[in-house]
C-alpha cells in the first residue's frame, strides 16, 4: 500500500476529550485532516473542539457526544456520521475504559460494561463506517487494542478479555481488507501518562486500600505522553503500520510473551513492582500501567 495521506480527509476519533484521542486529534488536525469527534465528557470534548479551530480556522470539527455503553446510542451516533460524511478517510476507536479486580471480585454487570466500551462498540461503530471507509480510496481503521492485548495479567480479566477480542478483530479485518484497499492497524500502549487508571472503575469486591495499592505503583509507570504515543500512532498509519506498539514497556513483556507464553506471569509481576519501586504484590496487577490507546514499533 502507499504511504496515507491525511491532508483533505475525514478522520473520525473516538475518545477525543482527553489522553491519546485529544492528542491524535490535534496531531490530524496539523497534518490537514477534517474532524469528527465522539466522547462521552461534553465539556471537555468542547474544550478539545475549541483548540483545534482556534490554531487550525480551516479544519471542520464536528463533535457527538455519545455513551459507547449504550448500545442504541452508539448506533445512532454511527448513522448520523455517516450520513454527514459518505466518505471517511480515517477511522480511530480510541475510547476505552479499565476495571480493577480479579474475575471473582467483579460483578457480570461491571465486566459487561468493559466489554461493551472498549470491544462491542467497536465493533458497531466499525460495522457502521466501513462503507464509508471502503468508499474512499486509501482509506485505513486504527483499532486501539492495548499492552493487555498482549499479554494477560491477574487481576484484569475483563480489560484484557476486551483488548485481546480488539486485537483478534483488528487482525482478521487487516486480512478481509487488504484486498478493498483499506488499510488496518492494531495499537497496543505501553506506560502512557493519561487518566486511565485515575478514572478505572474498581470492582465491587476489591477493597479500597488493595486498590489505592495498585494504583500509586501503576502510576508511577506512566511517563510517555500522549502527544509523543499519539505521533507513533500516526507515523505508523502514515507507514501502514500492521502493529503498533509504544514504548519499552509495551515492547518487553510482548517478547515475554512470545519466550514464556505459559509462565511470563509471575516474571511480569516481579518485574513491575520493581519498576515502580515497590514490593512484589498481587494487588499491582490490579491496573493497566498504559492506555487503552497507544504503542509502536
Amino acid at each position: 500500500m502507499r504511504d496515507f495521506v491525511f491532508l483533505g480527509g475525514t478522520a473520525v476519533v473516538t475518545g477525543a476529550a482527553s489522553g491519546i484521542g485529544e492528542a491524535l486529534a490535534h496531531g490530524l488536525a496539523r497534518r490537514g485532516a477534517d474532524l469528527v469527534l465522539l466522547d462521552r465528557d461534553a465539556d471537555r470534548l468542547d474544550a478539545v473542539a475549541a483548540a483545534i479551530r482556534a490554531a487550525h480556522a480551516g479544519r471542520a470539527v464536528d463533535t457527538h457526544v455519545v455513551d459507547l455503553a449504550d448500545p442504541d446510542a452508539t448506533d445512532r451516533v454511527a448513522a448520523t456520521v455517516r450520513a454527514a460524511h459518505p466518505r471517511i478517510r480515517l477511522l480511530v476507536n480510541n475510547a476505552g475504559v479499565a476495571l480493577g479486580g480479579r474475575f471473582d471480585q467483579v460483578t457480570l454487570e461491571e465486566f459487561n460494561w468493559v466489554i461493551d466500551i472498549n470491544f462491542r462498540a467497536v465493533v458497531r461503530l466499525t460495522h457502521a463506517l466501513l462503507p464509508a471507509l471502503k468508499a474512499e480510496p486509501g482509506a485505513h481503521l486504527v483499532n486501539v487494542s492495548s499492552l493487555f492485548g498482549l499479554i494477560a495479567p491477574a487481576g484484569q480479566a475483563a480489560y484484557s478479555a476486551s483488548k485481546f477480542a480488539v486485537r483478534g478483530f483488528t487482525e482478521a479485518l487487516r486480512h478481509e481488507l487488504v484486498d478493498e484497499g483499506v488499510g488496518v492497524t492494531s495499537v497496543h500502549p505501553g506506560g502512557i501518562a493519561t487518566r486511565i487508571a485515575s478514572s478505572a472503575r474498581v470492582g465491587s469486591g476489591v477493597s479500597v486500600q488493595e486498590y489505592e495499592e495498585g494504583r500509586r505503583q501503576f502510576e508511577k509507570l506512566l511517563s510517555i505522553p500522549p502527544a509523543k504515543a499519539a505521533e507513533v500512532i500516526l507515523r505508523g498509519v502514515r507507514r501502514r503500520r500492521g502493529r503498533v506498539l509504544i514504548g519499552w514497556s509495551a515492547k518487553l513483556p510482548d517478547l515475554l510473551a512470545r519466550v514464556a507464553p505459559a509462565s511470563y506471569g509471575r516474571l511480569l509481576a516481579v518485574g513491575l513492582n520493581r519498576a515502580a519501586g515497590g514490593p512484589a504484590s498481587r494487588s499491582t496487577a490490579r491496573l493497566e500501567p498504559a492506555d487503552p490507546v497507544a504503542t509502536v514499533d
